[in-house]
């Protein structure tokens, strides 16, 4: 729980109003990752189950969207690109009837790379 509230905060952080604004992809794909990692991570597989293909098509739309000029667009990209890779394997595994705990490995790993592209892609501010 506690590692919860800590990600909350950082994501929390990670996105002022000026963001979402300025990537609308990125909160579109945000809300989909938020209602489906979440209850999985309370062991509510329901939610990730019935919007795996919405996380897939938000997370290719997301990649497909121009890169704001405060994000480093290389490793953005690049990230962009295993999301959508993971996102992918999502929505096979779902489809498939995988384990509920080989889906928890599976979101929780897209979970990080999101943080990755929220946090680490970002510039520094100068």
């Amino acid at each position: 729980m506690l590692l919860a509230t800590v990600l909350l905060c950082g994501i929390s952080t990670a996105f002022s109003q000026g963001d979402q604004a300025q990537w609308p992809e990125l909160k579109t794909f945000h809300s989909f990752m938020s209602s489906t990692f979440h209850p999985a991570e309370e062991g509510n597989f329901l939610p990730l189950k019935e919007k795996a293909d919405s996380l897939l098509v938000a997370a290719k739309n997301w990649q497909a969207s121009a890169i704001p000029v405060d994000f480093k667009p290389e490793k953005t990209r690049a990230t962009l690109a295993k999301l959508v890779t993971q996102c992918t394997a999502i929505k096979k595994a779902v489809d498939s009837r995988a384990t509920n705990d080989k889906l928890k490995k599976m979101i929780t790993e897209a979970h990080g790379t999101f943080h990755t592209l929220v946090g680490e892609c970002r510039k520094a501010e100068e």
